[in-house]
């Protein structure tokens, strides 16, 4: 069977978050969006962890409704990059809690700790503990890993084989990663990071995958491709949609070349800092100058979020209006958005012809992005609207 997954989200105690992170928000939000699994995000913050631990446990997941939670927890390492781990029980947990005390004082303060510790030794740490590592975001040019080693080795060490997944990002995609050889044998993750469990929050990036049910071990082999199970699919932005998709200029977010860093001092002529994006990083890592996709690697869907495209269709700024949220439950009724977004027929979908035909235009690649870089988002467009983006493959040629 295949289940849909988002392993990387925060709960209410991460900074920044919204009040409604709370579990059965979540599961609401995940059982709408159609996604089956998703990360508890936060697992070593101690008031998270107890709310996880009221809910039923079977095979190492925490069940409520539908949704079925599997402990993760993102960590930011002394470098200031971001790990994401999952964990397959609560005594594991609490173990890595006890493991990293000595070398943190944001356990119980934050849900994204800070860990005095280097990559490798997060790395030892949660492998001894029996949990899966990655990067987070590995591409993003502030706390992801690709910002601050040329590696996989030089970032984690003696560990680096048992790194088994490299979370890419909302900058990034397959096509992007698959330029740099070490990353051929890993698993590609998309997740959607989301501080938020609104529809256009939870789940805007994720993963499909083949399970023979529902349990940490699943999951496990899923991501190690072993015994039939293994991705299906990605999905997630446009790289140029992310915030730190091209070289630009924080302040003004005028966009450069990479090579131009240096002949500006790294600065703007607004006095600006210019920050090199996702795009130009990948270029100087790169060992292919087109993308090389193993055998294994599934399909890249390009999507944005059901309520996104809705206020594409209608002309509106805004998919929070009420004109949008009624479209939007209305589509989902009986349904849910990713089976509305990649696998419903369109012809028997009632709703705006606008809106079905912005569905049809997402599933063709027939957008158009204008890039973000400097932390401002990209802007997208549908065909007709603006100039054409070249097509991506149908859905239906998967």
């Amino acid at each position: 069977m295949r289940a849909n997954l988002d392993l990387h989200i925060h709960s209410k105690y991460s900074a920044a978050t919204s009040r409604d992170m709370e579990l059965p928000l979540i599961a609401r939000g995940a059982a709408l969006k159609g996604v089956k699994i998703v990360g508890t995000g936060d697992c070593l913050f101690p008031q998270w962890l107890e709310e996880i631990r009221k809910l039923p446990e079977r095979d190492g997941l925490f069940c409520l409704g539908d949704t079925c939670f599997v402990l993760t927890v993102e960590v930011e390492d002394a470098q200031r990059i971001h790990h994401l781990i999952l964990v397959p029980d609560l005594s594991k947990a609490m173990e890595l809690r006890e493991a990293f005390s000595s070398a943190s004082t944001s356990l119980s303060s934050d849900g994204r700790p800070k860990i005095r510790l280097n990559g490798a030794e997060i790395a030892d740490v949660a492998i001894e503990s029996g949990c899966m590592i990655g990067p987070s975001h590995a591409f993003t040019p502030w706390t992801g890993f690709y910002a601050y080693h040329r590696s996989i080795r030089q970032g984690y060490q003696e560990q680096a084989d048992r790194i088994s997944f490299i979370e890419l990002g909302l900058s990034a995609d397959s096509d992007y990663a698959d330029r740099i050889a070490e990353l051929s044998p890993k698993t590609f993750l998309s997740n959607s990071d989301a501080h938020s469990p609104r529809p256009n929050k939870l789940a805007r990036e994720f993963n499909q995958m083949e399970l023979e049910g529902y349990s940490f071990d699943e999951l496990r082999m899923a991501i190690l491709r072993q015994k039939g199970r293994h991705p299906t699919l990605n999905v997630g932005f446009y790289p140029e949609e992310g915030k730190y998709n091209r070289t630009a200029c924080t302040r003004c977010y005028r966009q450069f070349k990479g090579q131009q860093i240096e002949e500006m001092g790294g600065r703007c002529s607004c006095g600006g800092l210019i920050k090199l994006g996702v795009r130009d990083r990948v270029s100087m890592l790169a060992d292919y100058p087109e993308p090389r996709h193993p055998q294994h690697r599934p399909p890249y869907l390009h999507l944005i979020p059901l309520a996104e495209i809705i206020a594409l269709a209608l002309g509106n700024r805004s998919p929070y209006t009420s004109g949008v949220q009624s479209a939007w439950m209305e589509l989902v009724e009986g349904s849910t958005e990713i089976e509305v977004l990649v696998e419903a027929e369109l012809s028997e979908l009632e709703a705006d012809p606008r809106i079905i035909e912005a569905i049809d235009a997402f599933r063709k690649g027939r957008v158009a992005v204008k890039p973000g870089g400097g932390g401002k988002y990209g802007e997208i467009a549908l065909q007709g609207k603006t100039k054409e983006r070249e097509s991506q493959r149908s859905i239906f040629d998967f």
